[in-house]
């Protein structure tokens, strides 16, 4: 009997967008507490460009080891093909969407591909009012905007919230994350967002290209940080004594002055949760969240979809299409 086959993007060689291939690959078969999907649509993320340069982005002693060659993705929705043993609560047929295996960062995730296996318990029922395309925007991003509001900020309604890269991936959950909390939001993007994140339910919006920090109030409980990089000792001068600023990316500057004023700075890693999916699954069906898409891939061109991300500036997220939904 012959082995079935899929289509999938491969890594074989680190380096820039043009090492991703479209080749073929075996289907992969679930294991105990694994189903099989048909991946439909899949999510692109930063990891997802880390790991095709070999984390160069990381210091070496930090840096993850991925061997090669790996097939990158660990965003998905699609509808399962097969349940592995010990699986109870999906069946053939259900539509799905998950951040699958995240972390640990030292393997590939297999979501861009027509097949991959995942953890059960990563999965969540695809939200009913959209399609596999925005569905599949919505695992990494959705889940770093919840879990940094509610598992390590644990925001509480009526507080002040800035959001440092609104337009973003993760900065447009996290604005109407907030607002389910009755948060002010202040969302904080270059000016073409504008009109967007107002829409979201953005309170307040700053053109940072205009508008500098230390001309803001300081009068910010929580404030998110989504860009990282080397400008992050003007978080500070917006934040009460006693606030936070959480980053999602790691921001260089001297963090002692804001300690001595008690500010504290809670963050945390994204990982996979099925239940916290299923929760955003809900808000999104309520019409209470929205899923922002800057762009549509074809699989073939997941080299292109990388050099769109690379370029930065991303409203949403971008979304490589896998499977037609008709089929």
């Amino acid at each position: 009997m012959s082995t079935p086959m899929m289509k999938a993007v491969r890594v074989h060689t680190f380096g820039d967008p043009d090492v991703l291939t479209y080749e073929d690959l075996p289907r992969p078969e679930p294991g105990p507490d694994e189903v099989l999907v048909r991946v439909h649509a899949a999510g692109l993320n930063p990891p997802d460009w880390y790991a095709r340069r070999g984390f160069a982005n990381i210091p070496e002693p930090l840096r993850p080891v991925v061997a090669l060659p790996f097939t990158p993705g660990s965003d998905i929705s699609g509808v399962v093909a097969a349940v592995g043993r010990g699986v109870t609560e999906w069946r053939p047929g259900d539509e799905v969407f998950g951040l699958i295996r995240f972390p640990p960062l030292d393997h590939g995730g297999m979501g861009y591909a027509e097949y991959t296996t995942a953890p059960a318990a990563d999965l969540a029922r695809k939200p009913a009012s959209i399609d596999h395309i925005h569905a599949a925007a919505v695992p990494m991003a959705g889940l770093t905007a919840y879990q940094f509001l509610f598992d390590h900020i644990r925001l509480q309604s009526g507080r002040i919230v800035l959001v440092n890269g609104a337009g973003g991936g993760v900065g447009h959950f996290l604005v109407q994350l907030a607002k389910v909390r009755d948060a002010h939001v202040v969302a904080v993007a270059s000016g073409r967002h504008e009109a967007f994140l107002r829409m979201l339910g953005a309170d307040e919006f700053v053109d940072y290209t205009t508008t500098p920090f230390d001309t803001l109030t300081a009068d910010v409980d929580h404030l998110v940080d989504t860009v990282g990089g080397p400008h992050g000792d003007r978080f500070p001068l917006v934040v009460k004594d006693g606030g936070t600023i959480s980053h999602v990316f790691i921001a260089e500057y001297d963090r002692g002055p804001a300690v001595k004023r008690g500010i504290t700075f809670p963050s945390g890693q994204v990982h996979s949760d099925g239940g916290q999916l299923g929760e955003l699954a809900r808000l999104i069906d309520q019409g209470r969240v929205r899923v922002g898409i800057d762009s549509v891939f074809a699989l073939p061109d997941a080299a292109k979809a990388h050099e769109r991300a690379e370029q930065g500036h991303i409203r949403g997220k971008i979304v490589l299409s896998v499977t037609p939904d008709q089929e």
